[in-house]
Order: C-alpha cells, then sequence, then structure tokens
C-alpha cells in the first residue's frame, strides 16, 4: 500500500465522512475478513473510489489520473505490452515533449518507471491511478476477438499439416471466459447456426455478437464444456443444467452452464458469477443520498422486512447483497437461500435452493428460522407460504431481506396482501421497498451535450416530472454519446440504477391496513416526498449520467 494504514486513518477522519467510531468499525471488517481498509471504505459508501484516488494523490503530492475520462491514442498505449501492464498495473497515456506519462498503482516503483524508459528513450513522468480505474482501460482497450482467435489458430497450425481441427478446445474455451471475463459480460451464448458457430456476449444487458467459429468446431467445444461441467456427454436431446469453476490470473470464478437442443444442435449460455471488481456499494449503483438515507435506517433496525422490487435482470439481488455485505460482521448470524448462490460473501451460511431434495423457499426458510438467525436473506418470495413464514420471521426478531417481482414499489404491498397476508402485518412489518431498473451509462469518452426545449420533453415524460426537475427554464443541456472504439460504437459504457424507494410511514401504514390499492399509494408516497424511478432517472440525464432514451426503455413511459 502507498500510505500506511495511520495515515489512511488521519486522512479519511479529517474529511469528516466518518468519525472515529465507525472507523473503527471499518478496522475491525477488514481484519476479519482479511482485505484492505480501502477496500470496505469504498464498499461501505464512506468515499467513491476515485475520490480515495484524489484524497492520496493530494497527500503524496503525485499527480492523479482518471483513465475513464482519458481518452490514449493506440500507439501510445502499446508502449508498454498488454501483458506487462496487467501485471505491474501501469498504463503509459499521453506522450508529448516533456515525455511518456504513465498511470501507475504504485508511483515510486523507480525501477519499473526506469526500464520503460530506457525501452523507449523518453523521459516517464509517473502518475497514480487506482487499481480498478487501470483494469478497466486495460480491458478497453485489448485486441478484437475475432482477430486474437484467428491469431491462435494460425499460431497453432503452424506452417504444417494440421488443419483448425488440430486447435485444442481447451485453449478456445479459456480464450472465450477470459475475453467475457474481462469484457465484464454477465453470460457468453455459443449458438449453432446453419454455416458457422456464433459467440455472443451479454455487456451491460444487451448481447453483442463478438465471435464467428467454424461450425465443425461447435459440437467439440460444447463436449469441452460438458466434460468442464461434469455433464454427460452422450446426451445431446435433452436440456442439461451444470456448474464449473475456472481459475483465472485475477480469481477462481463460478460459472453456471445450461445447454439447451435447438434445431442446428446444442446451444450453451454460460453464466459468469464474478465478484472482483464488480462494485456493490448503493452509492455506486446510483442510489442519491435521501434514498440512501431510508434504506440505511432500514437496515439499522433489528426486525422487519426489507424488500427489493423489479422485472428479472434489474439489479434486485446485487442491491440486497450490498446491504448484506454492510450488515456483515462478526457479531450477525446472516443466512441466506438463494435460487441459486450467484456470490460467496465470506461470513455468510448461503443455501442453494435444491428441488430434488424438496429443499425449496419454504422448507429451507422454516430450517433458518431454527439456526438461531440475525438476518436472512430469501432470494425471492414466490408463494404464499414462502411470504407468510418471512413475515412472521420478521415479527419474532429477525431483519428478512427478499426480492419481490413487480413493476413499482408500491405495487409490492398489495401483492403480499394477494398472498393472503393480512394488512396489519403487511404494515407492520415491511420497513422499506426498493423498486430499481438499470440502465445504461453514456460513455465518458465520446459524450457529448446537446439543448434539448422544454416542449420536446414533454413530447416524452410527464408534466409533473419535468416541472420538478427544471421548473420554469426553457431549455435544458443534456448529453448523449457520440459512439467509439472504447464502447463498441454503443454510445453506452456500463450500467447504473436508477431507484425508487418507499419508506413505511404512519400514512402510508394506514393505506395498507385499509387495502387501499396501489395508485393511491403511489400518490400518497409521491406527497411525502417519494422519488420516483422516472424522478431519478430524469435526474440522472440532467446529469449525464443516461440518455432519455435508456429511462424511456426501461421504466417504459406512455405519454397520452
Amino acid at each position: 500500500m502507498l500510505i500506511s494504514n495511520d495515515q489512511l486513518k488521519s486522512l479519511i477522519l479529517k474529511t469528516g465522512l466518518i468519525d472515529e467510531r465507525g472507523y473503527a468499525k471499518i478496522e475491525a471488517e477488514a481484519k476479519s475478513a482479511d482485505r484492505t481498509i480501502s477496500e470496505i471504505l469504498i464498499e461501505r459508501d464512506v468515499i467513491s473510489d476515485e475520490n480515495l484516488g484524489i484524497l492520496i494523490g493530494d497527500f503524496l503530492k503525485i499527480p492523479f489520473i482518471v483513465l475513464a475520462k482519458t481518452a490514449i491514442a493506440p500507439d501510445v498505449f502499446n508502449i508498454v505490452p498488454e501483458k506487462m501492464a496487467r501485471k505491474q498495473k501501469v498504463i503509459p497515456f499521453t506522450r508529448d515533449s516533456s515525455g511518456v506519462k504513465l498511470a501507475m498503482a504504485d508511483p515510486f516503483n523507480k525501477e519499473l518507471a526506469q526500464m520503460i524508459s530506457k525501452k523507449i528513450g523518453l523521459p516517464v513522468i509517473p502518475y497514480l491511478a487506482t487499481e480498478q480505474d487501470i483494469y478497466n482501460t486495460l480491458r478497453i482497450y485489448r485486441k478484437d476477438l475475432q482477430k486474437t482467435f484467428n491469431l491462435m489458430v494460425k499460431s497453432e497450425i503452424g506452417t504444417g499439416a494440421g488443419t483448425i481441427n488440430d486447435v485444442p478446445m481447451t485453449k478456445i474455451v479459456d480464450l472465450l471466459i477470459n475475453y467475457a471475463y474481462q469484457d465484464k459480460a454477465s453470460d457468453i451464448h455459443i449458438e449453432p447456426e446453419e454455416k458457422d458457430s456464433l459467440v455472443r456476449f451479454r455487456i451491460d444487458g444487451v448481447l453483442h455478437d463478438v465471435l464467428f467459429l467454424p461450425k465443425n468446431l461447435h459440437d467439440q467445444i460444447i463436449t469441452r464444456i460438458k466434460i468442464l461441467s461434469r455433464l454427460r456427454t452422450d446426451e445431446h436431446l435433452s436440456p442439461q443444467d451444470g456448474k464449473m469453476r475456472m481459475v483465472l490470473e485475477e480469481e477462481e470464478i463460478d460459472i453456471r452452464v445450461s445447454i439447451l437442443p435447438v434445431t442446428e444442435g446444442e446451444k450453451a449460455v454460460l453464466r459468469l458469477l464474478s465478484s472482483r471488481f464488480r462494485k456493490f456499494s448503493l452509492m455506486d449503483l446510483g442510489m442519491n443520498e435521501k434514498d440512501l438515507k431510508k434504506v440505511t435506517n432500514a437496515y439499522k433496525k433489528s426486525y422487519g422486512m426489507i424488500l427489493s422490487t423489479g422485472p428479472t435482470g434489474s439489479g434486485k439481488t446485487t442491491s440486497i447483497y450490498a446491504i448484506l455485505k454492510i450488515l456483515n460482521t462478526r457479531e450477525q448470524n446472516i443466512t441466506t437461500i438463494e435460487d441459486p448462490v450467484e456470490y460467496r460473501i465470506k461470513g455468510v451460511n448461503q443455501i442453494n435452493v435444491n428441488a430434488k431434495t424438496n429443499l425449496t423457499f419454504a422448507s429451507g426458510l422454516r430450517s433458518i428460522l431454527r439456526q438461531d438467525p440475525n438476518i436472512i436473506f430469501v432470494g425471492e418470495i414466490r408463494d404464499s407460504e414462502t411470504a407468510g413464514i418471512a413475515v412472521n420471521a420478521s415479527l419474532t426478531g429477525h431483519l428478512v431481506l427478499s426480492t419481490l417481482h413487480t413493476n413499482d414499489a408500491a405495487t409490492a404491498l398489495p401483492r403480499l396482501l394477494d398472498m393472503n397476508i393480512e394488512p396489519f402485518l403487511v404494515a407492520s412489518t415491511i420497513n422499506v421497498i426498493i423498486a430499481q431498473r438499470l440502465v445504461r451509462r453514456i460513455c465518458e469518452m465520446c459524450k457529448g451535450s446537446i439543448s434539448i426545449t422544454k416542449e420536446e420533453l414533454l413530447q416524452n415524460l410527464p408534466s409533473d416530472i419535468i416541472e420538478k426537475q427544471i421548473g420554469s427554464k426553457r431549455s435544458v443541456t443534456i448529453y448523449q454519446g457520440i459512439g467509439c472504439k472504447i464502447c463498441h460504437f454503443t454510445s453506452y459504457s456500463g450500467r447504473v440504477g436508477v431507484f425508487e424507494v418507499l419508506g413505511m410511514t404512519e400514512a402510508i401504514r394506514d393505506l395498507v391496513a385499509k387495502r387501499s390499492n396501489a395508485d393511491v399509494i403511489l400518490q400518497k408516497a409521491k406527497e411525502e416526498g417519494m422519488t420516483t424511478m422516472l424522478d431519478d432517472g430524469l435526474e440522472k440525464v440532467l446529469k449525464g449520467v443516461t440518455t432519455i432514451e435508456e429511462i424511456l426503455r426501461v421504466t417504459k413511459v406512455q405519454i397520452n
């Protein structure tokens, strides 16, 4: 580490972001989890990765660079080979008359700086950059997967009489997984087509074609995946589900595998369950300070329920995991039941639902209550039985977290009533309901601003939302991506959440007790100052985080 723990403590306390008592808890958690204090500070929303880097840079009197906001010429980037850059955590980002500027995780590494200077015959100027920023930048500037595959085939075949069938399937599968991991893809799709095999990565919720493989390699690749997942290699007509673990340079990752017979052969979908460099803090996920305070007050209670709602793929589980990581201390017994366990958290007892052994959410939850838990996470409330047990658990001194499939926060309350939970129980047990969607972030590298009139906004968004956000202004500045190599000409890079957080006030409890419908509850919540997803989305549009098109895409707003 560049600075000592005592120096870091002094810097953080001077900012006023946390007091001595809070910092002591962070230190204890870092020690028990065998992690750095910096990691816990960022994860607990005390400070962001970028701001911590700026703070350390100022203290060390070393210039700090944010590579995510810096355009790097390819010839400059390639001054240091990618393998060396990844190992040494260094990236050249500018070359001018003064020399080459280097972004380094350790700018005091003089040997490395001298070696690079000697190689290029120019002086180097060290800059501090965070490890996460360097990692993300290395991912962006890698070669195209198709080119890498073609080079690998050429290298393997060489000048001999070999053919493409002689390329080891091990190398191809490893290449796909490595590239998907570096691209932060959530899924790999390997699809047989009439003339070839198509590989697609799901990045930021959208599928991208990344590689075309010769059709004669497809069955061999599927067989290799089956072997790694311990599936039957002689079964080609039935769906199969499995799991495997891959050891990468950065970490060991779990991969969920699904094989499905389709018209042209067998299709494989691999879900990458990686925890490293995945942001779990609620602030990093995009929650504003007002909503964050509501959620914080809710999880500080030792009882009650916290619900996260939204459709599949909206980030519900990620938000719950963010809260679990904050609550995960040695004094607490946390048990989860999930279908399946997506990310493993050290110190948390995590259970996989298993229909074959009759381990359902309901039966598992009953067993968990006999394990003396403080906090319980139920992966999803799907039926009346699970809902009833969860509500009773929250009444008897347990903090229960769960997810529910509803369109917004207000609808979750009538949904529980539909599951035959008594209104007074719903009103007395719910602490807070979080509804969310995921929108794509505008690419920082090609972001540009445009002016849009109030009339144009009114064509797409409700008038009350616009009045609330821009008032009497006739026009506002919004942002959009132009498209560049870094974002693969999509104009977007990364995702962020749009949230609405419904706190259970006395007025809301009264409405629930009266079995009021979702519209009435929503109206009362808005009167009490709740920020809706549309409010939060437009605010993020005006801040240049995302676009109106993205907000409309995920909220499905219709203007009459």
